[in-house]
């Protein structure tokens, strides 16, 4: 996994002002009426600032513990409060909004964007991430999220950890955004929009966790009777994980994994990509192409969207890179089919069946680049 330039976390929408205000631009107060009060927020210095905006204020909404104060005051006063040499600003109390959602460029190219149109959201699937943790109280995520389970708990503070299974890496909350972000008008929004997130916490804040906690926590997922599994991890082979996988899959679970990030490179496939009763996910980039570090292998089987994806992470989103991106594009994609009724052999054989073809060697691409709308019977045709 690498992280990209870009971050954004979120910011509270300012407090809304109740009361018969002025509507006046956030550019200062020279539209206002001089009897108009307006609330407007005051930068002092030094007591005498302090007092004056104290004296002038109808009414005091807010004191702040760094020289500034929110007051409701007419027009008049406030003008006359910028010319004192103890008060370094009046502003208009103006507001921020929450950024409006992003469709990451993987979404629309997998064409996830025209399963929603047409009402697909995944609603009824169970996608459990098997990963560091999801963060528990990001917007994007938190209406989708069902049961977690810590098989390494969260390390951290309490606002960081407010369950075992929370996240404090960022790698899980990012997968889960791609899989099932919210479609809320907020951030981002994922491949399914309506699913049920379960977080299995297997990975700890460094990234890193045992053969043990991994099959166990794929074991949990068969044994909860989730759909899907989602692996953004990997490494050498195990027999325990190994074992974990042929049991969950029996048990009527579509596992996904990730091809690794060793290439370039023409055999390198990690597991448990490689097993066989695994969906192994290499990476593309924005122009189709292969991703440089994408691990490639006879065991490939699907290929998505994996560089420079922006997704959720705990308290905000970032763009991230690696196949570990690609994966859960093509678990959501699964939860969309088996909400449908797909078993997970259907479910597997149809998006093999209905991927895109483009152009890399099969052992890059698989079957072809996912293509949700056309695996749900949809017209795909405007890309």
């Amino acid at each position: 996994m690498s992280d990209g330039n870009s971050h954004f976390s979120r910011r509270s929408v300012l407090k809304k002002s109740t009361g018969a205000l002025a509507v006046v631009g956030v550019s200062g107060l020279a539209s206002a009426d001089p009897d108009d009060f307006v609330e407007v927020n005051v930068g002092f210095a030094g007591d005498s600032g302090h007092q004056a905006a104290h004296n002038a204020a109808d009414s005091v909404e807010r004191e702040f513990a760094f020289d500034a104060m929110t007051i409701r005051i007419p027009a008049r006063a406030a003008k006359a409060l910028e010319n004192r040499p103890d008060v370094r600003y009046v502003e208009v109390n103006g507001e921020w909004e929450a950024f409006s959602q992003t469709t990451p460029w993987g979404i629309d190219r997998v064409d996830a964007d025209v399963a929603h149109a047409n009402g697909e959201t995944g609603a009824g699937a169970d996608i459990a991430i098997i990963d560091t943790g999801i963060d528990s109280d990001h917007p994007d995520l938190q209406a989708n999220l069902g049961e977690g389970k810590a098989f390494v708990k969260c390390r951290g503070n309490p606002r960081m950890c407010r369950q075992p299974w929370d996240d404090d890496n960022d790698h899980g909350t990012h997968c889960a955004g791609i899989a099932d972000a919210l479609n809320n008008d907020e951030g981002v929004v994922g491949v399914s929009t309506e699913a049920t997130l379960h977080a299995a916490k297997v990975l700890d804040k460094n990234g890193s966790g045992s053969y043990s906690d991994i099959a166990a926590a794929i074991e949990w997922t068969a044994d909860q009777g989730y759909d899907v599994g989602s692996m953004s991890l990997g490494g050498s082979a195990s027999s325990t994980v190994r074992d974990a996988c042929q049991y969950a899959t029996d048990r009527g679970v579509l596992l996904v994994a990730a091809a690794g990030n060793d290439g370039p490179c023409t055999d390198c496939v990690g597991y448990p990509a490689g097993y066989d009763t695994v969906v192994a996910v290499s990476a593309t980039s924005e122009d189709d192409s292969l991703a440089n570090f994408s691990s490639t292998g006879a065991e490939v089987e699907l290929a998505a969207p994996g560089e420079d994806v922006y997704s959720s992470i705990p308290g905000g989103y970032d763009t991230f890179s690696g196949t570990s991106m690609a994966c859960p594009h093509v678990a959501g994609a699964g939860g969309q089919l088996m909400a449908n009724g797909y078993t997970n052999d259907e479910a597997r054989q149809r998006l093999r069946d209905t991927a895109e073809d483009i152009g890399l060697g099969d052992n890059e691409q698989g079957a072809g680049l996912l293509d949700v709308a056309a695996a749900l019977g949809l017209d795909s045709s405007d890309d």
